[in-house]
C-alpha cells in the first residue's frame, strides 16, 4: 500500500529504495539463511517450508561441509540451519561449524537440526557462549511456526534449546540431587575417583598418599553407603564406577560453562 507520505511497505523488515515520482519503496529484506542437510529429500522440504515465509529468505542450499562455507563466504547470511552430521565424517559436523564461526563470523547464528536429544551435544554447542545459537530436534521442523520463530530469535543473538533436551538436563539435575553419592566425603569421592579411572588398590594409595590399607577403608565405606556391600570385588567397582559417570554427567548438564 502507499501510505500519505508516498511510502510502499511490502511487510517484513524494511529497506527504503527511491522509485518513480519520488515514491519512496520499502522492500522487504527477509533472514538470510543458509541451510545445511545431506538428506535430499529432508533439505527440499525445509526449502519449501521456509519459501512460504513472509521474513525468511533461504539464500543457498548445502548437502555437505565444504559447500556449507563455500555458500557462508559468498552469502553472508544472518543464520545457518545446519544438521548436526553430515559428510565427510557424519559425527558432528554441525557442533563443530558453530564453533568454527563463533570465532571467523560471530555475527553469523547457527541452528543446528539433530534426532538426537543427548544433553552432551547442547553442551557441546553452547561452550563458546549461547548468543546466537539454538538446537531442535528435527521432530520440531514440520511446525514452521516455531522453526521461523527459532530463525528469528537468533538472529537477533537469542539462543534457543529445544524444550525435550531441557527435560533431559533437568532429570539428570534431579537424579544427581538424589543421588547416594552425595553420602560420600570428600576423601571418599577422590577415591572413587581413582576407582573410575581404572586404578588398583595401590596405585590410588601412591596417588592419593595413602597406606594401602586406608585406601581399603575408604574403598570398604564407599561401597556400603553406594549400598554395594554384598557381590564380587570386580562387579562392585564396575557399579559404583558407573554410579560415578553418572553423577559426572548430571553434574556438566547443570554446569555447562
Amino acid at each position: 500500500m502507499v501510505t500519505n507520505h508516498g511510502v510502499l511497505r511490502e511487510g517484513g523488515p524494511l529497506c527504503p529504495a527511491v522509485g518513480r515520482a519520488g515514491v519512496v519503496i520499502v522492500r522487504r529484506m527477509g533472514i538470510r539463511v543458509v541451510l545445511a542437510e545431506d538428506s535430499f529429500l529432508v533439505r527440499e522440504g525445509l526449502e519449501q517450508l521456509l519459501e512460504s515465509s513472509a521474513t525468511v529468505e533461504v539464500v543457498a542450499s548445502c548437502g555437505d561441509v565444504d559447500s556449507l562455507f563455500e555458500a557462508i563466504e559468498r552469502e553472508r547470511p544472518d543464520v545457518v540451519l545446519s544438521d548436526i552430521r553430515m559428510p565427510p565424517t557424519r559425527t558432528d559436523e554441525g557442533i563443530r561449524l558453530a564453533s568454527r564461526l563463533r570465532e571467523s563470523h560471530p555475527e553469523i547464528g547457527v541452528i543446528i537440526l539433530s534426532q538426537y536429544s543427548e544433553p552432551s551435544y547442547v553442551l557441546e554447542l553452547l561452550e563458546l557462549g549461547s548468543d546466537g545459537r539454538g538446537y531442535l530436534l528435527k521432530e520440531r521442523v514440520h511446525d514452521r511456526g516455531q522453526l521461523i520463530s527459532a530463525i528469528d530469535t537468533v538472529s537477533r543473538g537469542g539462543s534457543l534449546i529445544d524444550p525435550k533436551i531441557v527435560e533431559v538436563l533437568v532429570a539428570a539435575r534431579s537424579r544427581a540431587e538424589h543421588s547416594p553419592l552425595l553420602e560420600l566425603t570428600v576423601r571418599e569421592r577422590e577415591v572413587l575417583a581413582e576407582i573410575a579411572a581404572g586404578k588398583s588398590n595401590s596405585a590410588i594409595a601412591e596417588s592419593l598418599v595413602l597406606t594401602k590399607r586406608a585406601v581399603e577403608k575408604h574403598i570398604n565405606s564407599i561401597f556400603m553407603k553406594l549400598g554395594l556391600a554384598s557381590g564380587e570385588d570386580v562387579s562392585k567397582r564396575v557399579t559404583a564406577t558407573l554410579l560415578y559417570l553418572a553423577q559426572a554427567d548430571g553434574n556438566s548438564a547443570e554446569n555447562p560453562g
